[in-house]
């Protein structure tokens, strides 16, 4: 069966800088996966590549197709959806401003309205919220408010950029349900950049552990976070 995104021999530079090194990787359709590492392994700058925003050789295919050399507008029309790491909401805009943009390639007026609706079931916050300024949110609740946004595009894949960046542990593992929730009954495939392994290992399907940009360990969740250099590099055992 084909992979809903499949990887292969991944090199991307920042000018002259190159930083990573031939990854190789794959997303199953429905699956929740954990791209873990310190700071400065490549887990960013994959997430950049997938989205074509930095320059990269390889290949990248989303259901068999390629999406190399193509258009942010174009990778976001297949069903990729991107929370950048710092949330990236438009901070001008009130919350249901936001959600109504991230439905901004839609059409389906009354769909889009019980899609928000819906949002707000995830998010009640949001929706006590709703005419707020984003950029007047707490730093979850703008956390929140992009993740959302992103959903209102109804994805068949979703890429978390550092979604716990800033956050304070119980917003974090709120958050977290939440996405492991979506995951599930929406089935919204997802890729979760993290530096907290912990908790995304609690949530993902398989997790890939990226080291100055070469994936150095791969596998089920399980036994990722049971291996003895995992637990002592990511999870202070």
């Amino acid at each position: 069966m084909t992979a809903l995104l499949d990887i292969k021999d991944l090199r991307s530079y920042y000018g002259q800088v190159q930083a990573l090194h031939g990854i190789e990787f794959h997303l199953k359709e429905g699956s929740m996966t954990a791209l873990l590492g310190t700071n400065g392994a490549g887990k960013t700058t994959t997430i950049r590549a997938i989205c074509n925003m930095v320059r990269s050789t390889g290949t990248i295919q989303f259901e068999g197709k390629p999406l190399m050399g193509k258009s942010t507008e174009s990778i976001v029309r297949l069903g990729i959806a991107h929370v950048p790491q710092g949330r990236g909401t438009f901070t001008t805009l009130t919350v249901e401003e936001n959600l109504q943009l991230g439905a901004i390639t839609r059409k389906d007026t009354k769909v889009i309205a019980s899609d928000i609706e819906k949002m707000y079931s995830y998010f009640p916050k949001l929706k006590e919220r709703h005419t707020q300024q984003a950029g007047t949110l707490s730093g979850g609740e703008q956390q929140m408010l992009a993740v959302a946004r992103a959903l209102m595009l109804r994805p068949r894949l979703m890429l978390l950029d550092e979604p716990s960046f800033g956050l304070a542990p119980l917003i974090v593992r709120d958050l977290f349900g939440i996405i492991g929730k979506i995951n599930r009954e929406d089935k919204v495939s997802i890729l979760v950049v993290e530096q907290n392994a912990q908790l995304a290992l609690e949530i993902a399907d398989q997790a890939y552990v990226i080291e100055t940009g070469r994936i150095v360990m791969s596998g089920s969740a399980s036994d990722i976070v049971n291996n003895e250099d995992i637990q002592k590099s990511y999870l202070g055992h």
